[in-house]
């Protein structure tokens, strides 16, 4: 890497205040805030609005959305398949 050109690469805490589930890792980005981890130094803090631990896909908790009356309320306005 050409040194000057390339954004510091630093310790960043990621928060996920859904889920009340935060991890440290290296990024680019940075936050407004600062917490304190748990090895006692300060961190920048990004707040994110979905995680591996709030996410469906990782959690296997999928939630379902209005599923219930969609057919009901298509065939209301389009009329039942086969019936012109």
């Amino acid at each position: 890497m050409q040194p000057g050109i390339h954004p510091a690469y630093r310790p960043v805490v990621f928060r996920d205040k859904s889920a009340g589930f935060a991890f440290l890792t290296r990024s680019t980005m940075t936050g407004d805030a600062t917490v304190a981890w748990e090895d006692g130094n300060t961190y920048s803090v990004v707040d994110v609005e979905i995680s591996s631990a709030s996410h469906p896909f990782h959690t296997g908790a999928a939630r379902v959305l209005d599923t219930a009356g969609r057919v009901e309320r298509f065939e209301r306005r389009y009329g039942r398949r086969g019936a012109r």
